[in-house]
Parts: structure tokens; sequence; C-alpha cells
């Protein structure tokens, strides 16, 4: 049975399918063809809620294509973004020409999720901007992505009505659990956190493996990201003893690591979906990311993982790389 929350008026998965590894080759390529029979797979089996952005390279394109070519019953629901990378003065045009490239590239009358991304927080008129968003009726439900708390408290404070922070949040990366979690609940928003499986490492597969050089051959842009954090988190000798940790969890659910580390981010009250990178037609996952539905981690799970955890440097973690999105800027 898939899990879902309320986002606006849409009941959407507590597992977004994201198209962030469409934005380069360095994942793997299919044909276009492979990829919306994907689509269609992931949709069939009820993860109709998809991510993307305005530059991951052809994820609306080809999102486009498929929903505006599906005729089956279910809602297919759009989170994309709106990412303001230089420091600029925002008009009421520039802010409407934005959406309407991301309804041209969708071909979409109305962007469900439109999630804002502020380079610079030292130009504050990320609240204009924000402002002439909500205002648009073109856009459903407006989102933040990788704004810290300092600022999430500013702009509902503004008045504004938002829905979502995407952020980063996973048994390695604990930044939301200082400062985030607790706004959130506050004001009713929910997070959608990425790096849940922090670029596929907290997975069985890497279980009682030694650390992979991180130059190799077969290291993703994501696994090179990913092993630098686990490294500053605790090491790689303390990685292991989370999985065995999680592989003990998993064994007891009948489910994967995977799913434990997943399950363990979705606990969480104040987080509403967890965003799982989604290789259409290169790979997928769709059977595996069922196993996280229909269970919780009891007690007992919780202060398992909690006990490898406090051996971490998360404290030191957020104190050096700062609140949630601070790494971008």
């Amino acid at each position: 049975m898939v899990e879902t929350f309320q986002l606006g008026p849409f009941t959407v998965p507590r597992l977004f399918m994201g198209l962030w590894q469409l934005s380069s080759p360095a994942w793997g390529a299919a044909s276009r063809s492979k990829m919306l029979r994907e689509f269609q797979k992931h949709v069939d089996a009820g993860f109709t809620a998809f991510d993307m952005a305005d530059h991951y390279g052809d994820a609306e394109l080809v999102f486009g294509s498929f929903r505006s070519s599906y005729a089956g019953p279910k809602s297919i629901v759009c989170a994309t973004k709106y990412c303001v990378f230089e420091s600029i003065t925002p008009t009421k045009d520039l802010v409407r020409q934005a959406v309407s490239q991301r309804l041209a590239n969708t071909k979409s009358e109305k962007v469900d999720l439109l999630q804002f991304h502020w380079q610079h927080y030292e130009n504050s008129q990320y609240i204009q901007s924000l402002k002439y968003l909500e205002a648009d009726d073109r856009v459903t439900v407006v989102g933040l992505c990788n704004f810290d708390t300092k600022r999430l408290v500013e702009i509902v404070d503004a008045g504004i009505n938002i829905a979502t922070n995407q952020v980063q949040f996973s048994l390695i990366d604990n930044r939301p659990m200082f400062l985030m979690g607790e706004a959130c609940e506050k004001h009713n928003v929910k997070l959608l956190t990425y790096g849940t499986l922090c670029g596929g490492f907290l997975a069985d597969k890497w279980l009682g493996k030694d650390e992979p050089d991180i130059f190799g051959v077969d290291m993703t842009p994501s696994h090179r990201k990913y092993l630098e954090m686990i490294n500053i988190w605790g090491g790689w000798s303390l990685f292991q003893t989370l999985l065995s940790t999680l592989s003990t969890i998993a064994r007891k659910h009948s489910v994967t690591v995977s799913s434990v580390a997943i399950r363990w981010v979705l606990d969480f009250p104040y987080v509403g979906a967890v965003i799982i990178g989604a290789r259409m037609g290169v790979s997928e996952h769709t059977d595996d990311n069922m196993g996280v539905y229909g269970w919780r981690l009891d007690d007992e799970d919780v202060a398992m993982v909690e006990d490898v955890l406090k051996q971490s440097r998360r404290k030191e973690l957020f104190a050096d790389m700062g609140d949630c999105g601070a790494e971008y800027r």
C-alpha cells in the first residue's frame, strides 16, 4: 500500500521519483522511448510524483512528453524548480517568464509544485520573488529548495504560504534535526529530502566492502559527493558499522538496507517525502522502493541506529557545513 501525504490539493506518495540524473550522461543514458516506458512503469506501481528542475538537462521535456501522452486514470504530479543563481532584481514579468518556461517544457497549464531556489541571501529580494510566484495563478503550490531555517522562518513571517522545503537529509547528513525540523513542524512545512541513500552507498551491496577509490572509473558524481560526506561524518569503518546495523534491522523486517535508511527519514513527522533518484531506462528499483511502505522502525530499531550515530561527527558536520543548503552558497 502506497503511503501518501497532502500537498496542497494533491494527495501524493511519500516517495518522489527524482530526475536529477537526467541532467548528465555521467549517470548513463537511454533512448527516449525506453525512458517513457519507465515512466509508465513507475506510475503503474503508484509512484506518481516526479521531481525535476529548470537545469536538469531534458528532465522537464521528457516528463512533459510522458504526461501529455498519458491516458491512464492516475493523477501525475510535477514538482519542478525555479532556480535563481545570479544576483538579480526580480520583476513580475521576469518571474512570469520563468513560470511560462516551466509550463512550456512540461506541456502543462499549471505547475503543480514550484520549488524556489535563491543563491545569494545577501540580496533579500527572494521575498519579493516568492510574492510574485504566489500571486501567479498558474502555480498551484509554492515550495522552497535548499533554504536554511533562518530564511524559511523569515519567508513564513512575511505571510508567504510555503508548503515544502527540499533539503538533504540522511543517516549521514542529520542537519535538519538541529533547527529545520522544529521550524517546519511549527509552520506546517513539509521537507522533501534528497541524498537520503547517499548516492547509493546506503545499500546492501556496500556492506563488507573496502572503501572505493574516489577517482575510480565506476564512481558517479553522486558517489564522489557522498563518499566525501561519509568521511567527514565519521569515516568508512564507522559507515560499515552503520551498514551492519541497518542490515540487522532489514532482516528483522524482511526489507533491504536502503528501505531501512529511507524509513528512518520518513518516520520524522516533518518529512513529507523522500526523493529517490530514478535513472529512467538505465536502472530501476520500483519493487525495492515498494519495500519502504507498510512498516515502521520500532523503538529498538531506532535505539540501535542512534547508538551508531552518536559515535559520528554529526554535530561537527552541522557546525562545519552550516544549516541546510549552506553547502551550495
